[in-house]
């Protein structure tokens, strides 16, 4: 057998593996979709499942667009994300571009620390930081789920790799024509860092709309709850006698997410393809 045909059956057979995993991967939220659209649904979920619904009717999401509750909650989610991920993005850009490109004391220290909240989970953290909102009498806000967010290390590592594939020639050329630290950042590498900052938003957006357990710690009060919150209180309230309209309910609550991805998925695949350029 030649090298070429070996190479294109190996081709084939890669594509072969990565279409069936797609579909396995694909499959659990078909199914959400067609249940969603499945009127009887709500009577008994049907199984086995199936991938069209046999009473297909858009009845459900109707049911679930007038419920003034679902309203409230995106736009307390939307909100509380949208703020998030401005403060987490930008905070994370300047960061990495300090510990990229700076020269100061302690720079390796400091970010040796910033590497090492990522080993730390949520779970250890909820109680310090339920006693101390607490103790600024902020519980009960949309502060909690905000504040928390602004430093991120997964984003401050990965705008620092980024940084770091820039050439420093830049910085030095821009320095030479007398720019100050704060405009070589603003004028010049921060429009270079739209695909990272890209990828940075689609992280920080499913951090923060997903988040479930913090906010059900913090958020006692109905008319503050967000997505996953009344996701979660509706499915318990009616569980599986309602099970088309808690599929539609789960589908509208992903729509975000996967608007905002398809809008910036290809600045994504260019800070994955910048990523493996060193700048000399």
């Amino acid at each position: 057998m030649s090298y070429k045909k070996a190479e294109k059956i190996g081709g084939y057979l890669k594509f072969f593996i990565l279409l069936v995993f797609g579909i396995l991967l694909m499959a659990p939220f078909v199914w959400m979709i067609s249940v969603g659209f499945d009127r009887s649904a709500n009577i008994a979920m049907p199984f086995p499942p199936r991938l069209f619904p046999d009473d297909a009717s858009g009845f459900n999401f109707s049911i679930v667009f007038e419920n003034g509750r679902l309203i409230q909650s995106y736009l307390n989610s939307a909100f509380v994300t949208v703020t998030s991920v401005i403060l987490a993005v930008s905070s994370a850009l300047l960061a990495g571009y300090a510990f990229s490109k700076g020269k100061f004391k302690g720079k390796r220290l400091l970010f040796v620390i910033v590497l090492c909240t990522l080993m730390i989970p949520m779970e250890p953290r909820l109680i310090p930081l339920y006693k101390l909102f607490n103790s600024v009498d902020l519980l009960n806000t949309f502060w909690p789920l905000i504040l928390p967010s602004i430093i991120n290390g997964m984003l401050i590592f990965l705008c620092k790799q980024f940084f770091d594939q820039l050439p420093d020639t830049i910085r030095e050329a821009a320095q030479i024509d007398g720019a100050g630290e704060f405009k070589i950042f603003f004028q010049v590498y921060a429009p270079l860092a739209g695909p990272i900052a890209a990828t940075m938003v689609i992280l920080s957006f499913i951090g923060s709309w997903n988040d479930f357990l913090w906010p059900l710690v913090v958020l006692s009060n109905q008319e503050l709850h967000t997505v996953p919150l009344y996701l979660a209180s509706f499915s318990l309230e009616n569980g599986t006698s309602l099970g088309g309209l808690t599929m539609a309910l789960a589908t509208v609550s992903v729509l975000p997410i996967i608007v905002l991805y398809l809008f910036l998925q290809r600045y994504i695949i260019q800070s994955i393809a910048l990523s493996g350029v060193k700048g000399e």
